[in-house]
């Protein structure tokens, strides 16, 4: 390289590093290119703007404003025709009128100038800002709507509008609008934020006072991303830097002994005359020599590694059928920190939601109903489907009447029910009632919060028809008036689609699924004009007749997050005035007619909660107490003893087996024990309140019982009226409900009316009404005349709501808990909604211990030390830390209180984060990540307030869902669902980490072996610098003879199935521990290329685990890559030349090609070291094996892995508990193909059969009812029929076996026919 110094050729160094940078380079810009293109998508939006005189081009616009000193003049004095015209986003200018369609996204920050909605009212969703569902209600200054309703007028109007400068604040907003010499504020109310959405508004018109990075979203994001870069990189820089000692080290020494050697031997060589070397030069010429041992091109070829590696992670598994959206990767620079991730601070919002609210249960007259009918209608046309399949497929098969056919019929028939399918509601065409079917349809829902609780509650359904049986009972007459209460007590506006079909305008989620419940279940809103509701719903005397009926609204309080309720006054037909309240259980409670009554009640009900779950935590702790340390999961008796594992795989299977059972046995038990959280069944008291009277049996019962009983003779003891009339029982069954739904992660409403007399209501609206047109203290005013009227309420009864979590968001969190992940949740959204999602997720467990820090508390550092010191001591068995936005705000600006909040932290279980902005978000991101050393950390949302924290975290990854793509455009890997989150860590972040490490050893290991042998046959060459190798040859070493082996390793190596990686989470944390490549196995590896110095490259091979023909192929295409070029030498090389030191022309062809010796040499050399290899990795693997070691064991047996691919399998279908199956002795697997030939069997018709030839049942078969042959001495047919349990008619099946005449009695299996009955 140095000419003159180098003794290795001219292009030894140079040429292979030029080839791995420009790989590198031509990759960086591919990545760069492909975010380019991404942000114009965004970029290149479009909108509509007020122009004048022009359709397109922003030269002439009119509308061109401008931004001084924080003013707008909204004048656009200019002649000729208005018209909106279509302008990309990045093209909006301060000052611009942009004109918004229903569900169009804002394009910047703007001041609402007018609305078409009722009373001038714009709804915005501000999801991708603050994560809350709910819609806000947002109107332009009362003066400017007035003279901005057209596009003459806008132009004509005359108005200076003030604003702040820009700043990152999303809840609070200052400026003003001087129109016509009257001057208005302009607050959060009266400005819309880019990133926010308009919903149930027609238009709205608005003038833009912020574009671009100065938008209050983009001034929440990081303005200059760091660069991230592999958490491995560290370790491999101290490797380099540690390598780069030893070739100076090195050098050093070998230029002493050329000192030494010149004296002793050059000086007296007579040969050797004028050859002596400068020590200056020497030592240059060493360090060119071994300064491939320092792998310069290794950052550059981790790239060619990364690349295979991403092309591998196109998993099908991580697509998603509905959206059609893929794993999509970003960047390839940081693919092994998905192996090494620590904690995971995720968005709630359409990230472990679904953004869908669906009514589940509801309570009324101390009864619990559950609420399924959008199940049983997915399920049915599920059903529907199948059995049409089946039926084509009968159509190709033919008529064969075999009995095989007909069990298979009946299994394919009742497969669905077994999985939980079930008929649609009563009004449903496909409802059917065979008790069966009703059993069935207790599976259909379950908690994802406990999802091993039973669910005791009767179906609405049976409300219904118990409604329509009972007309005139007293629990009727209540419940008919709570699903009244349902109907009206909103403010959703119904529209009529194209279809017919009724759907509703709502502010609110909740309000939406409230008002659809109420239509499934009769009382259905059809018109809403301004002061009316108009509904229909079932009456008459059978409930057959639909009545119409309209309510005058006369007055509606609208919710707020202070008061927790809103109510509603209506004025019903005949007359009478009610008002209708609902809200949050400790909202309405306090406002009860019988409060002390309730308020003892719920005491009760909060104090047998508390005992149930400090048992839970008791039971928890005791769990702990057992596999400590907490991030531990290898116990010794899951640890497989040498002997053991031999077995596994080898030997004789029967032999194998008996030793395998009881290994098989202890891990089965052992993943039961993680699979399932604690959870301890109710106590009789909590029962209690979903049992009803049995008086035909003088017994309680559970109502789900009754689903095995007639419906129709059972109708009447559904509800005991006596109960119905007992407030105090009422109030305990009802609040016990409601603690039960909150514990299931159910959002839970408590309804309250109350009649008032019409001089009441006459005083109350007076003040109502002066309240609502006060210019000072308007809300507080507002919220004081509500707390009038607002008390003394009967209770009506409570409803629960599922927010939809997205599929397999609670089986992912446990997973990734079980790999010692903790998970944060960060969401702008309210305080209860996030604990209530937290629960439905498993973030927080029932028996979690829940500290809430609130700053209007005054005892937030008391708090955290408190907790700090119960963790500390291991009191408490799951801790979760609740903070919201101010409070953080408030613990940042204390440092004592900054240093205790993030010492509490890193120790709880969980942390939730509520009503954070997105620099909040960001902030916490960051300081867990520098605070918490050799920490990885993780941020995913979907949303554009997400954007912060995923540039902050070490990992980003977007989802591409509902919320927009903004943040999967700028995170570094983007997923369409949270649940792949487990795939993409669990296994291919893990499989990367493995590869990623093994590769970077191996480099290094196949460097120190190869230049090892330069450095001992310096010895030989009297330390002059000498070259044991032929220049050219060095040159392509890493290139074409050593390149493929290592790459193929960090592609394709696979050291445990994908299968036993996701059953065993718990091997994840080989990457948090840095197992897989850390200094001490470095040096483990350097040990071996010492001692192999003399050995080539090429028995890589046995490194990996998972040998495919791509890696026999590397080998392969390496070794005779060599030999090759070998030839290719002899040939190219001039003939007659002299070239010293190597004999290249005609070397391998005609001299050590020839010679035996050098073939035995080096069969003699790959032998020896093959076996030293093996022999180092037997005896590691026997007395000191890794947790990969023992699962690389346990899933080479058939049954261990059939376990493992059972348990994702039931995950994905929502099945229930997984078994260890058991080997089947050779005796069980001949009954089985008997039975097997029996049933493929055809069916013999031959004749009439009487009834005496009829056996009644399997097992009371007598000599009489068998048929013999005309010999007797055998069985040849075996007749037995069966009645249909619940089938009308008693219709009665006839089977037919026939035996092999072959087989004599005396040898033949019993057959057990009952068995395959209870599988029809």
């Amino acid at each position: 390289m140095i000419p003159g110094l180098s003794t290795t050729g001219n292009y030894t160094t140079i040429i292979p590093l030029l080839v791995f940078v420009s790989i590198s380079i031509a990759k960086e810009g591919y990545d760069d290119l492909r975010r380019y293109k991404l942000d114009q998508v965004e970029n290149n939006r479009e909108t509509k703007v007020l122009h004048t005189y022009q359709s397109v081009g922003l030269e002439s616009r009119a509308a061109s404003g401008g931004r001084l000193s924080g003013e707008e003049n909204t004048s656009l004095h200019a002649e000729g025709p208005k018209h909106w015209a279509s302008v990309k986003w990045r093209d909006i200018q301060v000052g611009d009128v942009v004109k918004l369609k229903r569900d169009d996204n804002v394009p910047a920050d703007m001041v609402l100038l007018y609305s078409d909605g009722t009373n001038g009212i714009a709804y915005i969703e501000t999801m991708a800002l603050d994560g809350e569902t709910n819609l806000k209600s947002k109107q332009a200054p009362p003066t400017l709507a007035k003279r901005c309703t057209s596009e003459d007028d806008i132009a004509s109007c005359c108005a200076l509008v003030v604003v702040e400068d820009p700043n990152i604040d999303l809840y609070n907003f200052d400026g003003r609008v001087t129109v016509d010499e009257e001057t208005l504020p302009l607050t959060a109310n009266e400005t819309i934020l880019r990133g926010s959405t308009l919903r149930n508004t027609s238009t709205a018109i608005g003038m833009v006072i912020n574009t671009g990075e100065e938008c209050k979203i983009r001034m929440n994001a990081n303005k200059s991303p760091r660069i991230k870069s592999p958490a491995m990189q560290v370790i491999s820089n101290k490797i380099v830097v540690l390598l780069v000692v030893f070739v100076v080290l090195l050098s050093l020494f070998c230029t002493i002994a050329y000192q030494i050697w010149s004296e002793n031997v050059e000086e007296k060589s007579w040969y050797l005359a004028n050859a002596h070397v400068p020590f200056a030069q020497i030592i240059i010429g060493f360090i060119i020599l071994y300064n491939t041992l320092i792998p310069l091109s290794l950052y550059v070829s981790l790239e060619i590694i990364k690349v295979g590696q991403l092309i591998l992670m196109s998993d099908v598994e991580m697509y998603d059928p509905v959206s059609d959206k893929p794993m999509v990767c970003n960047t390839t620079t940081i693919l092994e920190n998905l192996g090494q991730v620590d904690y995971i601070f995720s968005d709630k919002t359409g990230t472990l939601t679904d953004n869908v609210m669906k009514f589940r249960k509801l309570s009324v007259a101390g009864y619990a109903w559950l609420h399924d009918v959008d199940l049983q209608k997915e399920v049915a046309l599920l059903e529907q489907h199948h059995e049409a399949a089946e039926k084509e497929k009968s159509k190709l098969k033919g008529k064969g009447k075999g009995i095989a056919k007909r069990h298979s019929k009946k299994n394919a028939s009742r497969s669905a029910p077994d999985r939980g399918t079930v008929s649609e509601s009563s009004s449903s065409r496909i409802l059917r009632s065979d008790s069966v079917r009703r059993s069935a349809s207790l599976s259909l829902w379950k908690s994802s919060a406990r999802p091993s609780k039973v669910q005791p509650e009767m179906r609405t359904e049976d409300l219904l028809k118990f409604m329509q049986h009972r007309p005139h009972s007293i629990f009727t007459k209540k419940a008919k008036f709570f699903l009244l209460s349902l109907a009206l007590c909103h403010t959703c506006l119904p529209e009529v689609q194209e279809s017919g079909e009724i759907d509703f305008q709502a502010a609110s989620p909740d309000e939406l699924a409230l008002v659809k419940a109420a239509q499934e279940l009769g009382f259905m809103v059809i018109d809403r004009p301004a002061r009316s509701i108009t509904l229909t719903y079932p009456g008459g005397p059978d409930f057959m007749e639909q009545i119409t009926e309209s309510y005058e609204i006369l007055d509606v309080i609208e919710f707020s997050s202070k008061r927790k309720r809103m109510s509603i006054i209506v004025r019903f037909p005949n007359g009478k005035i009610c008002i209708f309240c609902k809200g949050a259980d400790s909202a309405i409670m306090p406002r009860l007619k019988l409060a002390p009554l309730a308020m003892e009640k719920k005491k009760e009900v909060l104090r047998r909660s508390s005992v149930r779950k400090s048992m839970e935590a008791d039971q928890a702790l005791r769990r702990l107490s057992e596999n400590s340390p907490r991030t531990s999961f290898s116990r010794p008796s899951v640890s497989v003893s040498r002997r053991s594992r031999k077995s596994i795989g080898n030997g004789r299977s029967s032999m194998a087996s008996a030793r395998l059972q009881p290994i098989r046995d202890e891990l089965d038990s052992w993943l039961k024990q993680r699979e399932h959280d604690v959870d301890v069944e109710a106590g009789p008291e909590d029962l209690i309140a979903y049992q009803s009277p049995r008086t035909s049996m003088n017994r309680m019962s559970f109502a789900s019982d009754r689903r095995f009983s007639s419906y129709e003779d059972d109708v009447h003891d559904l509800i005991d009226e006596d109960l119905v009339l007992d407030e105090a029982s009422v109030f305990e069954r009802c609040f016990q409900h409601i603690d039960d739904f909150a514990s299931e992660g159910l959002r839970t409403l408590l309804f309250g009316y109350r009649f008032l007399e019409e001089h009441e209501f006459s005083s109350w609206k007076k003040l109502y009404l002066d309240a609502t047109t006060s210019l000072v203290d308007r809300q507080k005013l507002i919220e004081n005349a509500g707390e009038m009227i607002e008390q003394n309420f009967d209770l009506a009864g409570a409803t629960a709501i599922e927010d939809k979590l997205q599929k397999g968001v609670p089986e992912t969190v446990d997973k990734l808990r079980r790999a010692n992940i903790k998970i944060w949740m960060l969401t702008g959204d309210k305080r209860e909604t996030a604990i209530n999602i937290a629960h439905s997720a498993r973030i927080a467990k029932n028996y979690s211990e829940v500290v809430i820090l609130d700053h209007k508390t005054g005892e937030v550092e008391q708090r955290m030390a408190t907790t700090l010191l119960d963790i500390t001591k291991g009191a408490i068995a799951h801790s979760v830390i609740v903070v919201d936005g101010q409070t953080l705000s408030e613990i940042d600006a204390n440092e004592t209180l900054a240093l205790l909040f993030f010492d509490l932290v890193v120790l709880a279980d969980s942390v939730i984060c509520c009503r954070a902005s997105p620099s909040q978000k960001a902030s916490l991101v960051k300081k867990i990540r520098t605070k918490v050393k050799k920490s990885i950390t993780l941020a995913i949302g979907d949303g554009a307030n997400d954007i912060a924290m995923i540039q902050e975290a070490h990992v980003g990854i977007g989802i591409s869902g509902k919320e927009g793509l903004q943040a999967a455009r700028i995170s570094d890997y983007s997923i369409a669902q949270f649940r792949f989150l487990q795939r993409l860590l669990l296994v291919h972040g893990r499989w990367n980490y493995v590869r990623t490490g093994k590769y970077i050893l191996a480099t290094f290991w196949k460097e120190l072996t190869f230049y090892l042998v330069q450095a001992i046959y310096q010895k030989w060459a009297g330390y002059t610098g000498t070259s044991l190798f032929e220049s050219t040859s060095l040159t392509v070493f890493n290139t074409l003879f050593t390149s493929l082996p290592v790459i193929f390793l960090g592609i394709f190596e696979q050291d445990l199935n994908a299968s036993t990686l996701l059953a065993v989470p718990e091997l994840y944390i080989q990457g948090q521990r840095n197992e897989g490549f850390n200094i001490k196995k470095y040096l483990g590896w350097m040990f071996m290329a010492a001692s192999e110095s003399m050995i080539i490259f090429f028995t890589m091979i046995l490194e990996m685990h998972n040998k495919t023909y791509m890696s026999a192929l590397g080998w392969l295409i390496s070794i005779g890559g060599w030999f090759l070029w070998t030839l290719f030498l002899s040939a190219v090389y001039k003939p007659g030349k002299m070239y010293p030191l190597y004999p290249i022309k005609d070397g391998f062809i005609k001299f050590f090609g020839h010679d035996l010796l050098w073939w035995m040499v080096l069969a003699l050399s790959l032998a020896c070291l093959i076996l030293l290899e093996i022999g180092a990795s037997s005896v590691r693997k026997a007395f000191w094996p890794t947790d990969t070691d023992v699962f690389q064991a346990l899933q080479k047996d058939k049954l261990i892995r059939q376990r493992f691919e059972e348990t994702i399998r039931a995950e994905q279908e929502g099945g229930g508990e997984v078994e260890m199956a058991r080997e089947k002795t050779s005796t069980q697997a001949r009954r089985e193909i008997e039975i097997q030939e029996l049933l493929d069997r055809p069916r013999v018709m031959d004749g009439a059969v009487t009834d005496a030839e009829v056996v009644r049942s399997p097992v009371e078969m007598n000599e009489s009812s068998v048929i013999r042959s005309a010999s007797g001495s055998h069985l040849t047919r075996r007749k037995f029929s069966t009645d249909g349990h619940g089938r009308r008619g008693g219709a009665t099946e006839e089977y037919e076996l026939v035996a092999r005449k072959s087989v004599p009695p005396k040898t033949r299996h019993s057959v057990d026919i009952a068995e395959i009955l209870e599988r029809r």
